[in-house]
């Protein structure tokens, strides 16, 4: 299914304020709060809006250090990856879960208050489980996460074909 531009308005701005009123909503996309209404029931029907989520701040919650763990699992079997998939996604310590392809199977990325608290994971938890054949560490610096996914630049210039810009 295809989105069009004035799913893609909605999405961006439900993506910059998932909390502002479906009135505002519609004077920002430009359409009656009827449709607004509507258009966002579809979107959540069909999957393309899968939920509203908080997004904190992990200094103020006292998780400051992060980490990007790269895991091999032994043997990779499907039991045995999705079993440490299910472990690992629980762990209050994992925000974020990849299964990759690659020398590594798994990159976790973690949250942690310390660098203490970075090393009791990877020694006590992850190199514990029997799993668990190789380990690598990288710390992250600075972590700049995109807030909004927009329709890709290749679909805007196909549609925008054949049309003269207006300039304002």
């Amino acid at each position: 299914m295809e989105l069009d531009a004035l799913d893609w308005a909605l999405l961006r701005e439900l993506q910059h304020d998932a909390r502002q009123t479906n009135r505002d909503l519609a004077a920002r996309t430009g359409v009656s709060p009827s449709t607004s209404l509507e258009r966002v029931k579809i979107l959540r029907e069909r999957g393309v809006i899968d939920g509203f989520h908080a997004a904190l701040d992990l200094e103020a919650v006292g998780r400051p250090v992060q980490a990007l763990i790269s895991v091999r699992i032994r043997p990779p079997s499907r039991p045995v990856i999705e079993g440490f998939r299910e472990w690992a996604a629980e762990l209050p310590e994992t925000i974020g879960l990849f299964v990759t392809s690659g020398p590594h199977d798994f990159l976790l990325h973690v949250a942690v208050p310390n660098v203490d608290g970075l090393y009791a994971f990877v020694i006590d938890r992850l190199t514990e489980r029997r799993e668990v054949a190789d380990v690598q560490t990288t710390m992250v610096y600075e972590h700049v996460q995109s807030r909004s996914v927009s329709r890709p630049a290749e679909e805007n210039r196909r549609r925008g074909a054949g049309r003269r810009r207006q300039l304002p």
